[in-house]
């Protein structure tokens, strides 16, 4: 394995970035959510109220203001899972801020060849590579600097972006039948 460095280390990537900022989501849920007081409520049936205040929100506000765009293609499974279903209960208030997230079928997913890790890849040229441990913890990222790793995320993001719908649209599938 590559030497990690903290996530924290490339937090300034989130404000930098100058055109876009692409997320490829591939889990069945995260430990930070599973922590949060906003996912114990969801468990319980209470649906979980937008945070515009929160700084990921006015940074994705603050970057859309300045032309820069920032988008996710979260994989889910069908069923989709407990975590991948409070994900798309929070994703109203992040598309409200200005990003725009979009779902994708985990056999779609796997009929493109996508990557099965999670990353986040910014102006098409830095990729960020998270390792992800059996439970769901972010343990460390990997800053990729090399030109067919990124052309190959670049492509991943691409396919996935054409067949990925917005996840207002499954959301409201997903809650319907329940």
């Amino acid at each position: 394995m590559p030497p990690l460095i903290p996530f924290e280390e490339i937090t300034h990537l989130f404000t930098e970035f100058e055109h876009t900022a692409f997320r490829l989501e591939t889990r069945r849920g995260y430990a930070s959510d599973r922590q949060g007081a906003r996912y114990r409520a969801f468990m319980r049936g209470i649906d979980p109220p937008p945070e515009p205040g929160h700084p990921w929100n006015v940074n994705v506000r603050e970057k859309a203001e300045q032309g820069a765009a920032f988008s996710r293609v979260r994989i889910i499974d069908e069923p989709p899972t407990d975590g991948q279903r409070f994900l798309m209960a929070t994703a109203a208030g992040n598309v409200d801020a200005g990003e725009d997230i979009r779902v994708l079928t985990r056999a779609t997913a796997e009929r493109l060849e996508l990557p099965d890790f999670d990353l986040w890849l910014f102006d098409s040229r830095t990729l960020v590579r998270m390792h992800i441990d059996d439970t769901d913890t972010t343990i460390g990222v990997e800053l990729v600097d090399d030109e067919a790793e990124v052309l190959a995320a670049c492509r991943a993001r691409d396919a996935a972006w054409r067949v990925a719908v917005p996840t207002a649209e499954v959301w409201a599938q997903v809650r319907s039948s329940v």
